[in-house]
């Protein structure tokens, strides 16, 4: 049996591969059909908060990419693949070309945060056996400093905050939802339709608790607000320009 301090074997190759030369996918299918419109309506909500966090457009979003953490043989064996997380102060393209992968040896740069999806019973994702378990992978190697584990069957979410090496279960606030400070946001369960599909979702809100919209939300809103002025105007007696 690998020892926590005895690392299975790597290969020893150099100079290390870079994320072109590494695999972008183990072959396996998704397992859950919700995980990419999960994924977009995180992208979507968040992507006006990291714009101003982030004005020179320096970081990227990763949704069921691999993270490449150590160098196995085949590759694919040294990297996990969240399905949805967030690292700042890093350029989005690398020399002009798409990310096939976060190669953590390359880049140095932890996520800020890590969100795994639930398909089975969740013991997988909170599985801490050294060196395979992705709970103890991320919080001992990778080390986002929040990582959560998102049940839709449950509608729950648990988020643990790394605090002196270690993960640490976070309290859920006055509203339900967990403060991720360093994105200026918090993240929750929300109860609603999305691509058509009424289910407890997970989302962001800002620190005031105030909704984190995405584009056709925000477009609806516009909408409405437009509609709302046409019929005060109307009221009045005047007809609003077309």
């Amino acid at each position: 049996m690998t020892s926590a301090t005895n690392p299975p074997t790597d290969l020893e190759l150099t100079p290390f591969p870079d994320h072109t030369q590494l695999p972008d996918s183990n072959g396996t299918f998704v397992k859950n059909w919700q995980e990419h419109p999960q994924s977009i309506l995180l992208t979507d909500s968040i992507t006006p908060v990291l714009k101003q966090l982030h004005p020179n457009g320096q970081y990227c979003i990763g949704q069921d990419l691999g993270i490449y953490w150590r160098l196995t043989d085949p590759p694919e064996k040294g990297a996990e693949a969240p399905d949805w997380f967030f690292v700042p102060n890093v350029p989005p393209l690398l020399n002009g070309q798409t990310r096939r992968s976060y190669v953590y040896w390359r880049e140095y740069i932890a996520p800020s945060i890590v969100l795994e999806f639930v398909s089975g019973d969740g013991s997988e994702e909170r599985d801490k056996t050294p060196w395979t378990g992705k709970f103890w992978i991320y919080e001992q190697v990778i080390r986002p400093a929040f990582y959560g584990i998102y049940e839709v069957k449950k509608a729950s979410v648990e988020v643990y905050e790394l605090v002196g090496g270690k993960y640490q279960l976070l309290a859920a606030n006055e509203r339900g939802h967990y403060q991720i400070a360093p994105m200026e946001v918090e993240l929750g369960i929300w109860q609603g339709e999305y691509q058509n599909v009424e289910l407890p979702w997970l989302r962001w809100w800002d620190l005031q608790g105030n909704l984190l919209l995405t584009g056709d939300e925000r477009a609806e809103q516009e909408r409405q607000r437009a509609d709302r002025l046409a019929e005060q105007l109307r009221s009045l007696g005047v007809e609003p320009e077309a």
